[in-house]
């Protein structure tokens, strides 16, 4: 089978992370040997690379092509306009794809285009699949269906999308309930959770680890980028009633000031620590050598960063939001709180540490989730869209 994945979330040299969990996806099911795939993944269009422009600049410094994991990415540009109206980002995508994806259906042909992320993702591919003739596939996988549907256009266009999708994908249960509260067709949605490298993300030797990495006491980690949607300040507001407890953040984003800010407000920046963005096999020894990884998002599909430290054999304090729940659903994986509150949290990791999970059994409760089980749901919705023999 042929796939054309259509993604803006998709890892490149400016951010090796970027929407790490779609490209994961795609190598192990393109390791089946049963697939192929050749990845559109647009970037907005900017003119000058100085870092004086900040992101902006670094979307210039972004390469137009390139070849991942014997995977080939091409990265056409798209008008992105600051400030403007939601409305029109899916069709400013999808122009600037289109000639991408017309070169690629010339040269190589594909039988089915494979969407990541709805909005503006998922509209676009939609409108790209009505423009080809081909069938669409849309995965969602979070603040997607969990926030932008707030803003009563993009609900609309993302209503749309779904009707016209020959297939749809959700990473967890509670996403899938989300979808139908929005109208969409329950019979068109299948859940196809994310799984977990558990190669890459593995227990490490503690004390080396910590000693390597200067980390000494009971420690929290944190993992994701610096945005409201995170949570992270409601990390540092809960230090106060945690005096023996750090906190290390890994993540870059716009609020970095405005949390060093708070923490400093707080009597806490002796304890915190910013590590900045960090690739996954820097983050393997943070993971390992943390006593439990914290999450406090608004908002979240399926959070890899639980998995991700579970394989690592470290338990997580995380809220009882989205698809958290489906996610931690053992003593062993950790401790789930209601409030998203710094006293809530402080209390949670109270908790955590009088009942300090065995690493061995976490680690074996994560050994439950390999991609394996992913690979061949997307195997048969593929087949089933195709039309190609099980």
């Amino acid at each position: 089978m042929r796939l054309l994945t259509f993604t803006s979330l998709y890892p490149h040299p400016e951010k090796p992370s970027h929407g790490i969990f779609v490209e994961t996806r795609l190598r192990h099911l393109l390791a089946s040997g049963q697939a192929e795939s050749r990845v559109v993944a647009p970037v907005p269009w900017f003119p000058v690379r100085h870092p004086a422009f900040g992101r902006y600049a670094s979307y210039a410094r972004i390469p137009r092509r390139e070849c991942r994991h014997g995977i080939d990415v091409v990265r056409p540009r798209f008008a992105s306009i600051p400030r403007v109206g939601m409305g029109v980002a899916p069709i400013l995508l999808a122009a600037g794809a289109r000639r991408c994806v017309g070169n690629i259906l010339d040269a190589h042909g594909f039988d089915v285009i494979d969407a990541h992320y709805f909005y503006p993702d998922g509209v676009a591919a939609a409108m790209l699949g009505r423009y080809f003739n081909k069938p669409v596939v849309i995965t969602a996988r979070g603040s997607d269906i969990g926030v932008i549907p707030a803003y009563p256009l993009a609900r609309r266009q993302i209503v749309w999308a779904a009707r016209q999708a020959r297939g749809l994908v959700a990473v967890c249960d509670a996403l899938r309930v989300a979808m139908v509260r929005l109208g969409i067709p329950a019979a068109k949605i299948g859940t196809l959770r994310n799984g977990v490298d558990l190669e890459l993300f593995r227990p490490v030797e503690r004390d080396a680890v910590r000693a390597q990495l200067d980390i000494a006491g009971f420690t929290l980690l944190a993992v994701g980028n610096l945005v409201p949607l995170k949570g992270h300040e409601l990390m540092i507001e809960a230090l106060p009633l945690l005096p023996d407890v750090r906190l290390l953040i890994a993540g870059a984003g716009p609020l970095r000031r405005h949390l060093e800010a708070a923490a400093s407000r707080l009597g806490v920046a002796g304890r915190v620590r910013f590590l900045g963005a960090l690739p996954q096999d820097a983050l393997r020894g943070y993971y390992g050598a943390a006593d439990a990884l914290l999450l406090a998002s608004s908002s979240e599909g399926w959070a890899n960063v639980l998995l991700e430290s579970m394989a690592c054999g470290t338990p997580v304090v995380a809220p009882r939001v989205g698809g958290i729940p489906e996610v931690v659903a053992d003593p062993a994986a950790g401790l789930l709180y209601r409030e998203r509150t710094g006293a809530a949290i402080a209390e949670a990791v109270r908790q955590l540490r009088a009942g300090q999970p065995d690493r061995g059994a976490t680690r074996r409760y994560a050994e439950r989730f390999s991609w394996d089980d992913t690979t061949r749901g997307q195997l048969r919705l593929f087949r089933s869209i195709v039309g190609a023999p099980a």
